[in-house]
Parts: structure tokens; C-alpha cells; sequence
């Protein structure tokens, strides 16, 4: 990519970038698979015919399906989501027909290690979570469940496996969910950030979470349990901030990459 004009950028370091009279090209590779996006169409070509020249590939054309991840088109937007993968999980674990679930866990789930708890297949256990961890890359209505199912890969019980079953049940009825991006007329970066106080009963730790928002399109989000004991609620809304303050930094060297101040 070097060797085509291209350069690296700082913030992604599978994103390659060429920018040649005020438009711009952009490649993200993923192992063997990657996507070649932007708004000069004869460098686009030109990209093309030189990987062709180098390897062996296949032009699949406009993105639809890539490790996983659908993409829909309409006037509206566009619209990524997963729902094959869902149903694939679905038949995997045997509860293509079950009955949904409301919600994908229930209201003040209080999960911990419960002392002499019934243990669960941990191989299976770990496998499922791991799955659903991927799943919510357009899923953020999982996203704090699954962070909370994550944190006892190590040795889970059988309240674990229930809870992370009860997930794949609320999928049952949300499939099709995903994300829309939409043009809204500006580009604008926001985040917002929330914490709760000592929520783990086994540590006592914190959970931060985030989202951030690009020309009013969800972009990024994450729910994840602190390193340390916060000793006020003050220090858990700080600790909170402070991840999400480097999450917008890295959203706004990403946009400057690209060529957006």
C-alpha cells in the first residue's frame, strides 16, 4: 500500500489512506478480507488493478456481507446488523425455537460467584460468550450484558449459563436489530458516559460505560467493569469519563485521518 501512495494511519493501524485532489481513498483490511471505500472513483480503480496485479483476489462489489456483518441500503441510510449470525447462533445451541425474552437480562440480575455454586461446561460456556461478544459489535442493547456474562469465563456456574441463555432468547425476538447510519447534515463528535457505584458483589468494583455519536450516528459503546475499587461515587463518574474522553480523542485523530477537522 506504501509502495501505491498510500500511508498508514496513526489511529488504525488496518486503515490505509490516499488523498489526491481534495478526494480521498481509503482501504481496511482484515487478514485476507478488506474494504476499499471513498469519493475518488478513478483512484478506487486504479487501487484495484494494482492488488490484481499482486494477488489473487475476487471483487465482490458493493458491500454486503463482510466477517459476518450484513449491510442493507436504502434512502434512509445505511444499515448493519447480524442477523444471520444470530440465527446460525440460535440453531447451534438448540433454541431456534424458543420462547423470546423481553429483555436480555433481568432487572438488578445481582450475578456474582456464588459460594459452593453448581458449576457449568466451561468450554461451552466460554465458547458461547465469545460469540456474543462479536454479536455486539452492532449490537449495543447487549453490550452491558455480555460484559457482565464475560466476567466469569473463568470459571462459570450454572446462574451464568442461565443469564448468557437468556440473552440468546431476547436475540430470538430482536434478529433483524442493528445500527442506522444516516446523513444528518453535520459532523459533530458527542459522547456520553454513565457509572454505577460498587455493583459487583464479589469485588465491590465499578462498571464505566460509553457511547459516542458521529454526525448523530452511534459509532462506538462499551460497558466494562473498572481495575480498582472507587471509593466515592465521584471517583467512579471520573474513572468513567476518563475512558470515554480517550474514546473521542481516538474518534477525532481517526476523522482527521480520514480529512475531516
Amino acid at each position: 500500500m506504501k509502495e501505491y501512495g498510500y500511508y498508514q494511519s496513526n489511529a488504525d493501524h488496518t486503515l490505509f489512506l490516499k488523498r489526491r485532489n481534495g478526494l480521498v481513498t481509503c482501504l481496511i483490511i482484515y487478514v485476507d478480507d478488506m474494504i476499499i471505500i471513498g469519493n475518488d472513483v478513478e483512484e478506487i480503480a486504479r487501487l484495484k488493478k494494482n492488488l490484481f496485479s499482486k494477488f489473487e483476489m475476487k471483487d465482490l462489489g458493493n458491500l454486503k456481507y463482510f466477517l459476518g456483518i450484513e449491510v442493507l441500503r436504502s434512502k434512509r441510510g445505511i444499515f448493519i446488523c447480524q442477523k444471520k449470525y444470530v440465527l446460525d447462533l440460535l440453531a447451534e445451541t438448540g433454541l431456534i425455537d424458543c420462547k423470546p425474552a423481553d429483555t436480555p437480562m433481568v432487572v438488578n440480575h445481582n450475578l456474582h460467584m456464588e459460594l459452593n455454586g453448581e458449576l457449568t461446561n466451561k468450554e461451552r460456556y466460554q465458547w458461547l460468550v465469545g460469540k456474543l461478544v462479536y454479536l455486539s459489535h452492532t449490537r449495543p442493547d447487549i453490550a452491558y450484558v455480555v460484559g457482565v456474562v464475560s466476567q466469569f469465563m473463568h470459571q462459570p456456574q450454572v446462574a451464568h449459563m442461565e443469564a448468557a441463555q437468556r440473552i440468546l432468547r431476547y436475540l430470538k425476538g430482536t434478529a433483524g436489530h442493528g445500527v442506522l447510519f444516516k446523513a444528518n447534515g453535520h459532523l459533530n463528535v458527542e459522547l456520553y458516559t454513565d457509572a454505577d457505584l460498587a455493583r459487583d458483589k464479589g469485588n465491590r468494583r465499578s462498571t464505566s460505560g460509553y457511547f459516542s455519536l458521529v454526525g448523530g450516528n452511534l459509532v462506538t459503546w462499551r460497558s466494562k467493569k473498572q481495575k480498582v475499587v472507587a471509593l466515592s461515587s465521584a471517583e467512579v463518574e471520573f474513572t468513567g469519563i476518563a475512558r470515554g474522553l480517550s474514546e473521542v480523542l481516538w474518534i477525532m485523530k481517526l476523522l482527521e485521518d480520514i480529512g475531516f477537522s
